[in-house]
């Protein structure tokens, strides 16, 4: 808000360039537009430095600064050897594999919802004014990991989360 107000010239086209991005842009045009949003503090649909470090883990770089996917990024967090790799981007597995474990997870959590929301601690809590185990973030987390994900896979996100609808709302 206070640099929109402060540098309107230089946020107008910063905006500009996030509506014009759509599904049928190329996915490294897409990150870079959207690495500069997060940089000037828009909100993006993906979050790039996610992406980055999701890519750098499955291509077996260690996801350092220099991602794949945006050639000389700084600031991209550094991601080492002895951390655990995400499931679906184990190293040495082939990208198909590395999709079916990223849709698998997605059905898991859609699986998952009910017991999670019949957990005790599921509770809403007016002093913290949220849930003790903080379930109301697990719907923006569900998108966002998912976006980042079928990001690196250069999948249709809509289509995606579409059908993680329909497993949840098949009742698993």
């Amino acid at each position: 808000q206070v640099f929109s107000h402060h540098c309107p010239f230089l946020m107008g086209p910063i905006q500009c360039l996030t509506d014009v991005v759509t599904p049928d842009t190329d996915i490294a045009v897409t990150l870079s537009i959207f690495e500069l949003a997060s940089a000037a503090g828009i909100p993006c649909e993906v979050d790039p430095a996610l992406v980055n470090v999701l890519a750098g883990s499955k291509t077996g770089t260690g996801g350092s600064a220099t991602s794949p996917l945006l050639p000389g990024t700084p600031g991209v967090p550094s991601w080492t050897p002895t951390q655990c790799h995400p499931p679906s981007l184990a190293e040495g597995s082939s990208p198909e594999e590395d999709y079916k474990v990223a849709c698998l997870l997605l059905v898991f959590v859609a699986v998952s919802l009910p017991l999670l929301a019949s957990d005790p601690a599921s509770v809403y809590n007016t002093e913290t004014d949220g849930y003790n185990n903080n379930i109301h973030c697990l719907a923006k987390a569900i998108i966002h990991v998912s976006a980042a994900l079928f990001t690196v896979h250069n999948k249709n996100i809509e289509t995606h989360l579409k059908e993680f609808l329909l497993v949840r709302a098949a009742g698993g």
